[in-house]
């Protein structure tokens, strides 16, 4: 089972005859190097999301799971320790449970990677379990189902944005896009969150320019979302520096900042880091939609 498909893949994942294989794209090497690193057990999960290799809310919660479901059915010295255990199912989910906890530990500010660990503790707690691979099957198919899941939720983002944008936009040649950080495939299982607005228009030949800010002091702008930019071919691409944003807009034009953010509250109230509150600013100021 791949996740993307069509677009940039930030892993891949497959689960046959009991054994799952996993690998990530290593972002740190990027743009320069494109190169998939195995993922054998929570430890290579855990040190992926630490060191950065994958970043990304939707996608530090997605490596998290996989990490566990290889651990669980692909990692000899696990799947021995799982043999010993002789106090049945409770037991052996409190082993896991433990696993859980070691992964939170990555990344201890992730709020998409502790509500997945609970959505999979729930899922593990509630499910007609009677034995250790009771156990391990559903932690593994729900896995799988997460990661359907994320590139689903993400398609639907890139729709709904992208339905939006053209109501409100009808130059025959689309819409121009200014953007910060990294939302796309490389943030998430696939597809991307803003970034998927962007690569929809252009799915429909929508697109007409597109602007990513270098996004100091990580630059996931220029590493990354230029990276995605260049690799789909978007038009008329472009990627500026963080301070030359209302520039750019007066001099080229946009129609729309599209971006991500940290938190989404339910009432909409939204927050994320400085670059996109420069950018909202700039926006309102210049008449340019923030979506």
């Amino acid at each position: 089972m791949s996740n993307n498909g069509d677009n940039l893949r930030s892993l891949t994942f497959s689960y046959e005859n009991g054994t799952a294989k996993f690998t990530v794209l290593d972002q740190l090497a990027l743009p320069h190097e494109t190169t998939y690193v195995a993922i054998r057990n929570i430890e290579d999960a855990w040190d992926a999301i630490r060191s950065m290799r994958i970043r990304g809310a939707p996608l530090i919660a997605i490596v998290a799971v996989l990490g566990l479901a290889v651990e669980l059915t692909s990692n000899a010295k696990t799947v021995k320790e799982l043999d010993g255990l002789t106090g049945g199912v409770e037991e052996v989910k409190a082993f896991v449970f433990q696993k859980m906890d070691y992964l939170k530990t990555s990344r201890p500010t992730a709020v998409n990677l502790f509500n997945a660990m609970e959505e999979l503790k729930g899922i593990v707690d509630n499910a007609d379990n009677t034995s250790r691979e009771d156990v391990v099957n559903s932690i593994v198919t729900h896995a799988q189902y997460m990661l359907e899941r994320d590139v689903s939720d993400n398609k639907a983002i890139g729709s709904h944005g992208a339905d939006d944008l053209l109501a409100r936009h009808t130059h025959p040649d689309g819409v121009r896009v200014v953007t910060i950080c990294n939302t796309g495939s490389l943030a998430t299982a696939g597809w991307g969150t803003a970034l998927g607005v962007a690569r929809e228009l252009q799915r429909r030949n929508k697109l007409r320019s597109i602007a990513a800010l270098e996004t100091r002091p990580y630059n996931q702008g220029s590493r990354l979302t230029a990276y995605e930019i260049m690799t789909e071919n978007m038009p008329n691409p472009c990627l500026i520096c963080d301070s030359m944003a209302a520039s750019y807009i007066r001099a080229k034009g946009a129609d729309a900042c599209v971006v991500g953010a940290d938190r989404v509250c339910a009432n909409g109230d939204t927050a994320n880091k400085i670059g996109t509150f420069q950018l909202s600013i700039i926006a309102k100021e210049m008449g340019v939609d923030l979506v």
